[in-house]
């Protein structure tokens, strides 16, 4: 049984930041590509970031709105992703959710499993 664990959501400031992350269980981590989704109230889903598995070398895609401020990192010893968020902004508001692929580092991708998710508040 596949189980993908998000946690390190919270409160914080506008400019701070935080660092989430999935631990996943029951599939051969280092085989998928790995990323996080977001859905804030009363919008879609929106792709954040991905991390490929070994086989596309661990190769990182990012949403416009959060390059240079978030860095997506994996560690296949530990079967965790993380996501590092710096500089957040009120817009980064939203249920975090991390998800898995077989299917490379790609945010259109079917992704095959979700976390339940954790959420994150940017507010002062």
């Amino acid at each position: 049984q596949v189980q993908l664990v998000e946690s390190g959501g919270g409160l914080v400031r506008p400019g701070g930041s935080l660092r989430l992350s999935c631990a996943a269980s029951g599939l051969t981590f280092s085989r998928y590509a790995m990323g996080w989704f977001r859905q804030a109230p009363g919008k879609e889903r929106e792709f954040v970031a991905v991390q490929g598995g070994s086989r596309s070398g661990g190769s990182t895609r990012y949403a416009d709105s959060v390059k240079g401020r978030f860095t997506v990192s994996r560690s296949d010893i530990r079967n965790t992703l993380y996501l590092q968020m710096n500089s957040l902004k009120p817009e980064d508001t939203a249920l975090y959710y991390c998800a898995a692929t077989l299917y490379g580092p790609n945010p259109a991708a079917t992704y095959d499993y979700w976390g339940q998710g954790t959420q994150v508040t940017v507010s002062s």
